[in-house]
């Protein structure tokens, strides 16, 4: 069986989630929201997106811009069903993150974190737990050289597994692990799970790297196509195996895989079911997505009016059949893979997951 071979039933499951696919973006109801706080941050990752540093020249957002503009969607959201997700940067390089999440714990909207974890104590914890915290989302890549690597920081490793060792004892507390897979650590995962595992965490989320920012021409970061296929392959044993919750990102059409390495079929919901706020006041989909996508500003636009009336680029993707996906037999399943895929400016697709997940199993026949 190839990553082509579908079969009738997953064919089948595939039109039914794109019809819903279809409803959910004539509706797009906005339940996820990221703010990008700050483009501070206190490591410099070779991968970043963002391209952080610790001394930004990009001031943070102000919470009361922030807070503004959130209060403009009053009306159009549910707050208990709409996640506020804060990140950067690092979003714990700001004080005043207890002050605002007592802000959203106001408006009834639970909120959340991305965080490398280096910051994070005891004490830092409860306070935000004390201002209506319930989702953290914590970075660990690889074992301890893969992850320094990755992470510019000899002591990024120790932080993380200490951070995440007070994530496992808190009682109440949505978390998770993020693993970005690049050349240095593809080859951990086996160990990098018994970790996790012997740590308490229950649910790991994996991640390749997109050439995007600092990894835009870092060949390290990019998994070859046999190494890609395996990762799917091992995503797969580990699910099997039970002893934790693991899926791989919400990137990328994976043909047979998809329904084996997920809890859901491939679905990217930028623009459909999650939007971002930019450090500058740029309205975006999610925050990798930048350039040509932007929807408006904060500072000029009414944040209702652009969710309820703009977004078009991706709430019909059509525009997507061009390039390597014009003659693709499951572009109608793909719409075109992840849009933070999509070059900024010309709209084509840098990374097809499925072909290059048939590259790896070309090279190993």
């Amino acid at each position: 069986m190839t990553v082509r071979s579908l079969g009738f039933r997953k064919k089948l499951a595939l039109k039914v989630f794109q019809k819903m696919k279809q409803n959910a973006s004539q509706i797009h109801t906005l339940n996820y929201l990221f703010w990008e706080c700050t483009l501070r941050c206190n490591l410099a990752c070779i991968h970043c997106g963002s391209d952080c540093t610790k001394n930004s020249k990009q001031a943070d957002m102000p919470s009361a811009d922030f807070f503004r503009a959130l209060d403009q969607l009053k009306g159009t959201i549910n707050a208990h069903k709409t996640m506020i997700v804060l990140t950067g940067g690092e979003a714990l390089m700001r004080k005043d993150l207890p002050e605002i999440g007592k802000q959203l714990y106001q408006r009834e909207f639970p909120w959340g974190i991305v965080t490398n974890g280096a910051l994070l104590t005891q004490k830092k914890l409860e306070s935000l737990l004390n201002s209506g915290l319930r989702a953290v989302t914590i970075s660990l890549d690889g074992l301890e050289q893969g992850h320094n690597w990755l992470r510019g920081s000899s002591k990024s490793f120790e932080k993380a597994v200490k951070a995440i060792e007070i994530l496992a004892k808190t009682e109440d507390l949505l978390y998770d692990v993020a693993t970005c897979v690049h050349q240095n650590n593809v080859h951990q995962l086996e160990e990098l799970k018994d970790l996790l595992v012997a740590k308490g965490v229950k649910k790991w989320r994996i991640f390749t790297i997109y050439p995007i920012g600092r990894a835009k021409d870092n060949e390290a970061l990019q998994l070859s196509p046999v190494q890609f296929k395996a990762l799917f392959d091992q995503i797969v044993r580990f699910r099997e195996e039970g002893r934790i919750q693991v899926e791989y990102g919400c990137e990328g059409f994976l043909g047979s895989y998809e329904g084996k390495v997920r809890d859901q079929f491939f679905n990217c919901k930028a623009g459909v079911n999650i939007a971002s706020i930019l450090v500058d006041g740029s309205i975006a989909a999610c925050p990798n997505l930048r350039g040509n996508f932007i929807q408006g500003n904060i500072y000029q636009d009414n944040l209702k009016e652009v969710w309820e009336n703009r977004y078009q680029v991706f709430r019909d993707r059509s525009w997507t059949k061009k390039g390597i996906c014009s003659d693709c037999e499951f572009h109608r399943y793909c719409q075109g893979n992840g849009m933070h895929l999509r070059d900024e400016q010309s709209g084509e697709l840098s990374i097809c997951h499925l072909q290059k997940i048939q590259e790896g199993e070309s090279a190993k026949s």
